[in-house]
């Protein structure tokens, strides 16, 4: 069932966090904390105070003694059906189709939100982003970023004993306080948020300032030539592995494709047969197949876990630069299945079973609970919302991790929520294309406003029956719509004006004259978009 802790409690942490203007960083009482079954935050970081707010979780039996190596796949913008283990036929994804061969393959697996930023706030933290303030896709012109206070899947790892690394695509924050090594990654090489943030934007030319390459937190070059982002992550990604053969990893590959501009390098570009798009996929797909061969090179492929998945839905208004939902309604930017059900492969020998498919729901933010579970590692005393899914993962469970999933998007609007198989929409604005462009050239959107929906999505996951007014599935609505009203309460829901009484606040920099950070500010987490 989902979790609330004592609201009455929370709420007075809520009143005493709203009468603090500290400047310094988010600091909570500790007895009001205790009462509300939660433990305290560190005057600066968390890694202050560990002891006091963080709670270990016992190890699964199946790792005991062990220590797993984690690398984790996150691509951007591909689509439910752009692979051929999910039933693409214009092209071929080899190395993907024999890791679900070798692992299991998710059917019904989402995202927290249909956005990049958001998506993958929610996969860092276990966490719902907007319970956190992180909404949308952050860019060069954004103050917040992410809360140090929070605990991340990487500060987990590292932790626990872990060497953390990260290439590709962060978007949780440009600015250095928000950046990878500030919240639990020791090595970095990548962009701080969309690789279409530059100045030859589609839509906004001019508008974004040159896209810069990190090594860790300094600027290393500006406007990559973008044709070899997947192969110099992957390459970075294998020489991390070597590094560390010796020792427990966490290794993040943020692929930032096959998010618009889309470009493969000259090795794959017509090599599909299926145009950019595909020769951009398989060569996100040849990146795969490297890591895991190197694994088993270096004699680690039966010790470490890989996941592959993606952040959100493709962008559909970008035409034959877009990946394809699968026949899901739908695109990015929308919680309709085709904006949020995405790919999900889990490989690892001996562990995970070959040739498994999990057909009920799961959802990003289960990862890191299930990690903290495989590791023994510590979270939060502090609200997360993921719940673990390891059992799953082992073949000893057949059920969903939790018994409802919600679905945000805008400034916290609560537009969907899924349970027991079906799913439940209320009205709201759906951006929905009006023509579709082509080459890397955006079409344009209209911006209707749909009406209560329900769908049995066991038996039509393309959406297409809308059983609302069916009286044969009034109790199952009548509990979607009771799981709505506690979210709402418990989250926030803008449309219907409801603040939250348990959500926190990212945080924000304070910009000087001369355009430079002058101080990292505080909030209380009264908080609602």
């Amino acid at each position: 069932m989902y979790n609330y802790i004592n609201r009455f409690a929370y709420g007075e942490v809520m009143k005493f966090l709203s009468k603090k203007n500290s400047t310094s960083i988010l600091a909570i009482s500790s007895s009001a904390l205790a009462l509300a079954g939660c433990s305290t935050f560190g005057a600066n970081s968390p890694a202050n105070n560990l002891d006091e707010y963080l709670k270990p979780v016992a190890q699964s039996d199946e790792f005991a003694g062990r220590s797993p190596n984690v690398v984790f796949f996150f691509v951007d913008d591909m689509g439910y059906g752009d692979l051929s283990c999910y039933g693409n036929k214009s092209y071929m994804t080899k190395n993907l189709d024999r890791m679900a061969g070798e692992g299991m393959l998710f059917k019904q697996f989402y995202v927290a939100q249909p956005v990049s930023g958001a998506s993958r706030a929610g996969l860092l933290t276990g966490t719902y982003p907007n319970r956190i303030g992180m909404h949308g896709a952050p860019d060069h012109n954004a103050r917040h970023g992410i809360n140090p206070n929070e605990w991340t899947m990487a500060q987990m790892f590292r932790d626990s004993g872990y060497t953390t690394g990260m290439a590709g695509k962060w978007h949780l924050g440009h600015h250095r306080e928000f950046l990878p090594l500030q919240h639990g990654f020791d090595e970095f090489y990548g962009i701080p948020y969309s690789n279409d943030m530059w100045p030859n934007h589609a839509v906004r030319p001019g508008f974004y300032p040159d896209l810069p390459l990190y090594r860790g937190n300094e600027v290393v070059e500006h406007n990559s030539d973008q044709r070899f982002f997947t192969k110099n992550f992957t390459e970075w990604g294998k020489k991390f592995i070597t590094q560390n053969a010796d020792k427990p990893f966490f290794l993040y590959m943020a692929y930032p494709m096959p998010h618009v501009p889309i470009f493969a390098s000259p090795e794959f570009e017509g090599a599909s047969g299926a145009g950019l798009y595909g020769d951009v996929i398989q060569e996100i797909d040849w990146g795969v197949g490297e890591i895991l061969a190197h694994l088993k090179k270096s004699g680690l492929d039966e010790n470490t876990m890989v996941v592959f998945t993606s952040d959100n839905g493709p962008w559909k208004v970008y035409g034959n630069h877009a990946g394809s939902t699968g026949g899901l309604k739908g695109t990015k930017g929308t919680v309709y299945e085709g904006g949020v059900r995405v790919p999900c492969i889990v490989r690892m020998p001996g562990v995970v079973p070959a040739g498994s498919v999990f057909d009920k729901a799961a959802m990003a933010i289960d990862f890191m609970p299930t990690f903290a579970q495989m590791v023994g590692g510590r979270m939060a005393g502090w609200i997360t919302d993921g719940r673990s899914m390891l059992d799953v993962l082992l073949g000893k469970s057949e059920e969903s991790a939790s018994d409802v999933y919600f679905f945000y998007y805008g400034k916290n609007e609560l537009q969907a929520v899924l349970a027991d198989g079906f799913k439940y929409y209320v009205p709201h604005t759906v951006r929905t294309i009006r023509t579709v462009g082509g080459d890397g050239q955006q079409g344009s959107y209209i911006y209707p406003r749909c009406e209560y929906q329900l769908y049995n999505l066991a038996e039509d996951p393309n959406e297409t029956v809308n059983l609302i007014d069916n009286p044969h599935y009034s109790a199952q609505l009548a509990r979607l719509q009771q799981f709505y009203l506690q979210a709402s309460e418990d989250m926030g829901n803008s449309l219907t004006n409801t603040r939250g009484k348990n959500t926190r606040r990212p945080a924000e920099v304070k910009i000087g004259w001369d355009r430079q950070v002058t101080k990292l500010l505080s909030f209380d987490s009264d908080y609602n978009l």
